[in-house]
């Protein structure tokens, strides 16, 4: 049973102490995937071919340990709940792992970034996965999950901005990369250990009964949820359209708007500071209209943005600047809406399993997530390379418009994709409301709800 089971409103507090955590993981992110492949390959005389094989293999670790992970969480019991203890387990491995990759020893070796790159995907799953699920436990209302949800990803978005400036203003300052590394990683040594405690000690963990469902059944569960099968696949589609923009961001806005460093940087802080101003607007649209319409305005008000991309010419800096500012409107509500209605679909499985099997749900959708990474860098790279882009060079206006499509309408397609998948989404307030009765009662739903859902 949810800590806020019938409806009631989380406080503030609660909130604010659920949401604190995403803001020093989120400061991690940008380092690790923009500043530690440079670092390792320019500045520690790394093979960039080595480099990109080690974190080859670690995302598809990564994807490998979600299930594994999020399956022992629903099914671990422990007096101080089922999601705390995987949290107080990542926090400390994260912190050595990053420790360890940015500042390695003088001549580190491929064992050494593999080692600790391993640990610290690992280590990150740890704290998000228990982490999402918990979320998704600590409220069964419909509107409840959009404030609990919508205040992490606000607090997911001033980390992203820290990420950025940090580094950034420690190098603009005369400091190296590795010294930029080291102000990351002793902000987040000082701030996620205190983030967690505040999570741990103020967040109801619901201390639902462990999953005992068999692993035949659970497939079959799976197999028949059909609003996850429906919400998972827009989502994944619409992370390929999110990851293609936002794997060709510095190319593009290096070689075709001829933006450096700093400038590449402001155009990042419009748009995340965009998308924390606005996300409290698309929090209230939510708490009015359905989930799953909003999070359809937001992609097709993205779409109204990104189409003007390919009809840029190259250099117009401040064109490409209204087209950040304006899109990053909508990037809190591609965060935090989705994951809601995650949470949601999960009672429907709760019903037929008996069981809070959150952690496994929010293991696929991690899942979903990094193979739409995975598919947007698989398929951008080798179309620029098709088209003989080099970045090494001056390119020709072919093959800057094949970035411009890439970039602008590539995304604006796939999204439309997933909105024609998302708008009748059959999970509404009342629907949602139905099934967290049946939940509370531990009877099957309804024939007529049961008969939607399952188609």
């Amino acid at each position: 049973m949810s800590a806020y089971a019938n409806g009631q409103a989380v406080p503030g507090s609660i909130l604010r102490a659920y949401g604190a955590p995403s803001l020093p993981v989120a400061v991690l992110a940008v380092p690790l995937f923009i500043y530690l492949p440079p670092y390792y390959g320019d500045d520690l005389g790394m093979s960039l071919s080595i480099v990109g094989a080690v974190l080859l293999i670690a995302r598809l670790w990564d994807v490998g340990t979600d299930p594994l992970i999020g399956t022992l969480s629903d099914r671990l019991a422990t007096r101080w709940g089922r999601r705390r203890p995987w949290i107080v387990a990542g926090i400390p491995l994260l912190l050595l792992a990053v420790w360890q990759l940015f500042q390695p020893p003088a001549d580190p070796g491929a064992a050494h970034l593999l080692g600790w790159t391993l640990l610290a995907t690992l280590a990150w799953t740890l704290i998000s996965l228990p982490y999402n699920a918990w979320g998704a436990e600590l409220s069964g209302d419909y509107h409840q999950r959009t404030r609990i949800y919508g205040a992490s990803q606000a607090f997911a978005i001033i980390g992203t901005v820290v990420g950025i400036v940090l580094p950034a203003a420690v190098q603009a300052s005369g400091g190296s990369r590795a010294e930029a590394l080291a102000a990351v990683f002793w902000l987040v040594a000082l701030s996620l250990p205190l983030a967690g405690l505040w999570l741990l000690r103020r967040v109801p963990d619901a201390s639902a009964a462990p999953d005992a469902t068999d692993w035949r059944d659970s497939l079959r569960l799976l197999r028949e949820n059909a609003p996850f099968r429906r919400l998972v696949l827009a989502y994944l589609l619409n992370g390929i359209a999110n990851g293609l923009p936002a794997s060709l961001f510095l190319i593009f806005a290096e070689h075709f708007i001829g933006a450096d460093e700093r400038a590449s940087g402001l155009l990042l802080l419009v748009y995340f500071g965009t998308g924390f101003l606005a996300l409290p607007i698309w929090l209230l649209a939510a708490r009015r209209f359905s989930k799953h319409r909003v999070w359809c305005v937001a992609m097709l008000y993205t779409c109204a943005v990104f189409v003007w991309v390919p009809f840029l010419e190259p250099g117009q800096f401040w064109a490409f600047f209204a087209i950040c500012l304006f899109s990053g409107a909508a990037v809190g509500a591609d965060l935090a809406l989705p994951s809601a209605m995650q949470a949601d679909v999960v009672d429907e499985d709760a019903v037929r399993s008996g069981a809070s099997r959150a952690g496994l749900y929010f293991a696929l959708w991690g899942m979903a997530t990094k193979l739409a990474l995975a598919l947007a860098v698989g398929v951008a790279y080798p179309l620029l390379d098709l088209v003989g882009f080099d970045t090494d060079a001056d390119n020709t206006r072919s093959a800057l418009m094949v970035l411009a499509l890439l970039y602008g309408a590539g995304p604006v397609l796939i999204k439309l994709v997933s909105v024609a998948l998302m708008w009748g989404f059959p999970l509404t307030a009342e629907r949602q409301a139905s099934l967290r009765a049946d939940v509370r009662e531990g009877a099957a739903p309804s024939t007529s709800l049961s008969r939607e859902l399952m188609s």
